[in-house]
């Protein structure tokens, strides 16, 4: 008697919730927020120094106190928004970065702003996750989900050019003050908007009870990390405190990982991290981060202070770098993304950027902005943004909707934390190179101009070869997507077939 085979049902995209369009708005709108902050205040800095009498050793504290809240938290932030709802984690981050943002503005002493900047960062630690795992589990079929994750992409990676302009802008025609004091209306408008629309699906957030030993070790593990880069940033890496730092921060986050795998209700459930291909997005993702991050630095002061751009007018030069993050991200990688697998977009993606890093490498004093400069930011651009995208999309997809936010947290702290090693990596790398080619070069110089030559020729010289350490790490990145993003197209699901494999069946896209 022959068995009957029975087919599983194809798979049926789930009705979304009709206000998630307006929901996006907003939620975009609070990303751009957060991500705006991480260079609008830095053009900032130096007249926020003058008017508070902050030293030249402790300026750096008002990078520092921030991204030490942010990358040390994310993962608590992004646990508690999936226990205490996405919605309510997003509005209370809305309300308290603003307040602290207000307090920035109204700083009159050092110590007020180091305070105010390290509020900033828990408040976007709680923020950052719960926007991005709101939209995981807002937009579930495959073509809406790919245009929303184009748009938050492109955000996530042009938005620190926009503060480039934005704060050169407000430093320049108003007052250093008001690159705190813009973020206020922001959060206004994003928190009234998310209040009328946002509506979080039901039955995904995670109640059990909070892992306070993870709690603990994941924030003590990433601050060490974030403060060890920075201090070699300052100090040097064979700083005893740097190293201390460094070793810390591995035994405490191999304590963490022994933690997570034995407790009853982990705040990382290693099921999130051990997918190979979340894996490979989180690692190269991070990689990314640090080899763009020293670059927006070296190229803002390589074009005030070799080519004498004023604040707005370098700002602006950073637009063609935007406008290819924002083509690559709605225009490419949404497109395609329901098209082909993703390593086909991240791969070569990172792979483009890699391309215009490479141009970089040719800076000279007298480079031209349209020769070199504006064609290596359009390719930047086009590469991170078509990369971006998908890496945005996929390191949610899949994951249970209790475990969005802790997801969406390792977005954000591969980002932050390859943020960090970024800046302090390659601005030691173009330190040390700039120290060298000043000693051997100084000596033939007899006259003060030809002094002032050499030491702009030491500066540029710094940055173009940071720029080939940065070319490296972005082709390793390519080559991470390459091998190890091995999720096929967002339009299928896996599912068991009878012999063990899986099977990708198409997942139709069901009118509503």
């Amino acid at each position: 008697m022959s068995e009957a085979v029975t087919k599983p049902p194809l798979a049926t995209a789930p009705a979304g919730d009709p206000n998630r369009w307006k929901a996006l708005v907003f939620i975009a709108l609070a990303q751009l927020m957060v991500v705006l902050d991480a260079t609008i205040v830095n053009i900032a800095l130096p007249s926020a120094q003058q008017d508070l009498g902050i030293s030249d050793g402790n300026r750096q504290w008002v990078v520092t106190a921030y991204a030490l809240a942010f990358g040390g938290l994310l993962l608590f932030g992004g646990r508690i928004a999936d226990l205490w709802g996405r919605k309510r984690a997003f509005l209370l981050g809305l309300a308290g970065f603003a307040a602290a943002s207000a307090l920035g503005g109204a700083a009159t002493t050092g110590g007020m702003m180091f305070g105010a900047r390290a509020l900033q960062g828990v408040f976007g630690a709680l923020l950052a996750p719960a926007a991005l795992s709101l939209l995981a589990v807002m937009f579930t079929d495959a073509k809406e989900r790919a245009k929303a994750f184009g748009i938050y992409g492109a955000i996530a990676g042009g938005g620190g050019a926009v503060g480039l302009i934005l704060g050169g802008f407000l430093t320049e025609y108003l007052d250093w003050r008001w690159t705190f004091f813009v973020n206020v209306p922001f959060a206004v408008v994003a928190a009234a908007g998310a209040w009328f629309v946002i509506r979080e699906p039901e039955g995904g957030r995670n109640r059990s009870p909070l892992d306070i030993p993870g709690v603990v070790l994941s924030t003590l593990g990433l601050v060490s990390l974030v403060y060890g880069f920075t201090r070699a940033e300052t100090d040097g890496w064979s700083d005893a405190v740097t190293i201390s730092m460094f070793v810390a921060s591995v035994v405490l986050l191999l304590a963490f990982v022994l933690v997570e795998q034995r407790v009853k209700a982990p705040l990382l459930p290693l099921r999130v991290v051990a997918d190979r291909s979340r894996g490979g997005i989180y690692l190269s993702l991070g990689l990314a981060i640090i080899g763009m991050f020293g670059l927006f630095l070296f190229l803002t002061y390589y074009l005030q202070v070799v080519k004498g751009y004023s604040p707005v007018k370098t700002g602006f030069a950073f637009l063609p770098m935007v406008a290819g993050m924002i083509t690559g991200s709605t225009q490419i990688g949404a497109r395609l993304m329901i098209r082909v697998p993703a390593r086909l977009l991240m791969g070569p993606g990172f792979a483009l950027a890699a391309l215009g890093m490479l141009l970089l490498t040719q800076l000279e004093i007298g480079s031209s902005y349209a020769a070199l400069l504006l064609p290596a930011m359009v390719l930047l651009g086009l590469g991170m943004g078509t990369a971006f995208m998908p890496a945005m999309s996929l390191a949610t997809q899949g994951v249970e909707p209790r475990d969005a936010g802790v997801a969406s947290a390792m977005v954000n702290t591969s980002q932050q934390v390859g943020g960090a090693i970024g800046t302090a990596l390659l601005n030691t790398i173009a330190a040390s190179a700039t120290t060298s080619y000043v000693k051997d070069h100084i000596g033939s110089a007899t006259a003060v101009p030809q002094q002032q030559l050499v030491k702009l020729q030491a500066m540029v010289h710094g940055y173009s070869t940071a720029i080939w350490f940065a070319v490296g790490i972005l082709a390793v990145a390519s080559l991470i997507a390459f091998t190890m993003v091995n999720a096929g197209k967002p339009g299928a699901v896996k599912m068991a077939s009878g012999d063990g494999a899986e099977d990708e069946i198409p997942v139709p896209v069901v009118a509503h």
